[in-house]
């Protein structure tokens, strides 16, 4: 078995991954950076979804490295693409002019972006990328873990890795359990932690939806794939909750739970520059074409786009069958989760309603050349909620929750390593509850989130922190994901420095100080600015 050596181990090269291994290499430390799909980025990338992001993000409320990751999707699109000559001088490019994001893009672009970001230290040699790889197995020595196990996605190949400092930054948590860190799934109960939006007990089985997104445009000609095995069950599944079949234009509004009824133009000959993509003014949704629109046809030169492109990733393609964490058929799971995103396809095509009163849409054409695949859905799917570690601080409703904190804001944390801001948005669950939402406050990410309660060299990376199922909501989204896996990185270089553990630098005010300071001059926002009227 072909061994290595690294300063800092990174798993996963989804966007905490990449921050981390960004991080840590721009501090000259060595890195391994692991991926099991073909691109690096994750839900920008591989799943498919384009950033979620809160209202201020053009003015503040993000690392400085995330910010240059931003410009630097708009500079590709001005350098590469053939926008118009209003559309290039658009200080705010939204590529796709989609509702749901001021920077709706093809997620390729963020690909060549993440890369040209990381190649200058691949090519010194502080940054080595092993890819499609994923673990399978960790030795462990006491409370420190010695080595981490990868094979090869497509051959009978493994590697074993051995790094001062190991990070998890897998969407699952996959080193948790390999490496006998304590960790929780699924619901918390009320009585662990008086949350208003937690259930009476515990439920470690129920778990968010996943969901397998995949990118249309529509064309002439009839596209329409064939039908899919399981299609008949889909089209009439009608969860409890849900009001109607899940293959309609009507399911649940997720903060009100009103079944309402959204529209589906593809195509419509509007103005991108006139697109307002501000939740708090539009939520968007109600053209599901427009909502997540990755290319706006008009923000092109006319030619370049025979049609808009639009990513698919809305309420009727969420799995919640079964949870695909901690289950020995997740396999199964997931191949059922791209089931129902062929059904939904194949619905659309053949029997949606349209606005003219006839039915289906067979000009929509898959682009799996947009995601990166063969099978023409998402590389990867769409993982909201990953195993969460046992940690030294967990984020809990109370902290956040505009109901409960009101005009004091949310918590200021002595710890706080970084912001964010996002509803608390839970999508329908394994257990079968609908959807939770709940309004927050711009937040904080407390560096005892970071720390596990007992390992003394493993740090999560992503969605994998202290946070519990109904906090998770908040913090899952793509700018908190880069910001949690740059902290990460820059921990680990801090640490290997000092001669400290993680868990010595929260509870050092000296250390604290020392390393806020770092990560301050890194570029790392600590705080918000008072915001009025939020």
């Amino acid at each position: 078995m072909v061994q290595i050596r690294a300063d800092v181990l990174v798993v996963g090269g989804g966007l905490g991954g990449v921050a981390a291994a960004l991080a840590a290499a721009r501090a000259g430390r060595s890195v391994v950076l692991t991926e099991e799909f073909d691109w690096l980025g994750g839900q920008l990338t591989s799943q498919g979804v384009p950033p979620d992001e809160h209202s201020w993000i053009e003015q503040f409320g993000a690392t400085a490295s995330y910010r240059a990751l931003r410009n630097g999707i708009r500079d590709y699109y001005r350098r590469h693409y053939p926008l118009t000559a209003r559309s290039r001088a658009w200080t705010d490019l939204n590529p796709g002019a989609g509702f749901v994001s001021r920077l709706c893009h093809e997620p390729r672009v963020a690909v060549a972006v993440l890369e040209q970001l990381l190649a200058p230290h691949r090519g010194a040699g502080r940054l080595r990328v092993l890819q499609p790889y994923r673990p399978v197995a960790a030795a462990t020595d006491g409370d420190r873990v010695t080595g981490v196990t990868l094979a090869h996605r497509d051959r009978d190949d493994r590697i074993e890795v051995t790094a001062p400092y190991v990070l998890d930054a897998t969407e699952t948590g996959e080193l948790l359990p390999l490496t006998g860190t304590e960790y929780v799934t699924g619901f918390e109960g009320q009585g662990q932690t008086g949350e208003p939006s937690a259930p009476a007990e515990a439920q470690p089985m129920n778990m968010q939806a996943v969901s397998v997104c995949f990118a249309i445009d529509h064309v002439d000609g009839d596209h329409t794939i064939d039908r899919p095995a399981a299609y008949e069950f889909w089209r009439d599944y009608k969860p409890d909750f849900w009001g109607d079949r899940m293959l309609s234009w009507r399911s649940p509004h997720p903060r009100t739970l009103e079944i309402v009824e959204r529209s589906f133009t593809p195509n419509p000959d509007d103005d991108p520059l006139s697109v307002n993509a501000d939740q708090r003014v539009n939520p968007g949704d109600g053209n599901l074409w427009t909502f997540r629109r990755i290319a706006a046809r008009r923000n092109f030169v006319d030619g370049a786009y025979a049609s808009d492109i639009t990513l698919v990733n809305w309420p009727m393609i969420d799995y919640f069958e079964s949870p695909v964490i901690d289950v020995p058929n997740a396999a199964w799971h997931l191949a059922k989760a791209r089931e129902l995103s062929y059904s939904v396809l194949y619905w659309l095509q053949t029997e949606a309603p349209r606005p003219d009163g006839g039915t289906g849409f067979p000009g929509l054409r898959l682009r799996g050349d947009v995601t990166g695949s063969a099978d023409g859905l998402a590389q990867a799917p769409y993982i909201r909620e990953s195993r969460r570690i046992r940690a030294e601080y967990t984020v809990v409703e109370q902290d956040l929750s505009l109901a409960v904190r009101g005009e004091r804001g949310a918590v200021q944390y002595p710890d706080s390593v970084g912001v964010g801001m996002y509803r608390i948005d839970l999508h329908p669950s394994t257990g079968g509850d609908n959807y939770i939402d709940v309004g927050s406050c711009p937040f904080e990410i407390p560096l005892g989130a970071l720390i596990p309660q007992r390992m003394e060299n493993l740090l999560p990376a992503g969605k994998n922190i202290g946070t519990t199922h109904i906090t998770n909501g908040s913090y899952r989204l793509h700018p908190v994901e880069w910001n949690v896996g740059e902290v990460a990185g820059l921990l680990a270089d801090f640490c290997l420095a000092r001669g400290e553990s993680p868990r010595a630098v929260r509870n050092s005010p000296q250390l604290l100080a020392e390393f806020t300071d770092r990560i301050t001059a890194a570029g790392v926002e600590r705080r918000w600015p008072r915001i009025a009227g939020y």
